[in-house]
């Protein structure tokens, strides 16, 4: 346990845009936390939002002397990030989503776990709530919290145990790993924090899940949006190889993928053997089975009815966006071979023209 009297000073890093929806309910579950407010403080990093989020966060700043606020020209995650790091005074640090809140106890039990397992970022438990109190978002929220629907993503399905991981939602780090390994990646419009963690566990450093530490993020719960988002997940998991070399993602986040290849590899095989129409049928049967089982061990309602569709959705939507930044990947390589092909024709040409002169 941390003597009272000798607690590090804490910044907490709120990016958002256009949040006036939920940057109140984050930013009073942030202000009613037990740590000591003169060893606090809270730098909202704003991307330029075009409805009230700045307004309100204003009205906190007046009233609440520890709260500041920033504005993030780029308007993405990661530079939000970058942004609040590199004017943050904390010797531990936290990235705290927007669409959060958090128990009274977050920032202590966070703090106390730093010292406690000597862990370079922590984090706990995320629970899921809808944004709308609807069916949908009932099921939304259930899919996302299944193992069959994240894997074996911890901190979204939940642990009894205090573990390593290879991530946390937002987190706890210390100060020292900016330092050690640099800060997000800018380039990766989404997946930075997989991305960042990944290199910290790469260098030694080790993140840890505590189960006592709870989160309550609220995701979206129209249709529309959460296939939009999962597409948009899927695309950035296999897009930062670009810029990396590398995939930042564990494996479980490139399953859809293989899942997506593997039904459009059999059908378009099938067009050729009658084989195939079997194996796609196969595998389709496979995964309605699975699906079902997760869906009745999971829920005991008319629900059950329905979240096999959903699941299919879910990796679905992530698959094919993974299969898109396949797709777009492998024509930016063929474009700029090709660009460098004509490039070097150029020269040879006109090496041969001045040959002749």
């Amino acid at each position: 346990m941390i003597n009272i009297n000798n607690q590090p000073f804490v910044t907490v890093i709120v990016p958002g845009r256009n949040e006036e929806r939920y940057i109140s309910g984050c930013l009073d579950s942030l202000i009613e936390n037990d740590y000591p407010k003169e060893k606090l403080e809270i730098l909202v990093i704003d991307g330029l939002s075009s409805d009230g989020t700045k307004k309100i966060v204003l009205d906190y700043k007046e009233k609440f002397h520890y709260i500041q606020l920033f504005d993030n020209q780029r308007k993405i995650f990661p530079s939000a990030v970058n942004l609040g790091i590199k004017a943050s005074k904390g010797d531990l640090i936290f990235i705290a989503g927007s669409h959060a809140r958090y128990n009274k106890d977050y920032i202590s039990k966070c703090v106390e776990n730093s010292f406690k397992y000597n862990a370079d970022n922590v984090g706990g438990i995320l629970i899921t709530v809808a944004q709308e109190k609807s069916f949908f978002g009932n099921i939304i929220t259930t899919a996302l919290s299944s193992p069959f629907g994240v894997g074996n993503s911890v901190f979204r399905t939940g642990s009894d145990d205090v573990m390593e991981v290879d991530t946390v939602f937002g987190g706890c780090y210390k100060r020292d790993v900016f330092g050690k390994i640099g800060f997000f990646n800018e380039n990766l419009v989404s997946t930075s924090d997989y991305e960042f963690n990944k290199r910290l566990r790469c260098s030694g450093g080790k993140i840890f899940l505590i189960p006592e530490i709870k989160v309550f993020y609220y995701t979206r719960s129209s249709l529309g949006k959460f296939i939009i988002n999962n597409f948009r997940n899927g695309f950035w998991s296999v897009y930062p190889i670009v810029f990396l070399n590398y995939i930042p993602v564990s494996l479980r986040h490139l399953v859809p993928l293989f899942f997506i290849i593997s039904l459009l590899g059999s059908y378009i095989l099938s067009l050729f053997s009658p084989f195939f129409g079997f194996v796609l049928f196969g595998i389709l049967v496979l995964y309605f089975t699975i699906t079902l089982f997760f869906s009745v061990k999971t829920l005991r309602s008319k629900m059950v009815l329905f979240l096999p569709i959903f699941f299919f959705l879910l990796h679905l939507s992530y698959g094919i966006g993974s299969f898109v930044a396949l797709l777009k990947i492998s024509f930016f390589k063929i474009f700029n071979r090709w660009k460098l092909i004509s490039v070097n024709d150029i020269k040879v040409g006109s090496q041969k023209s001045e040959a002749r002169r």
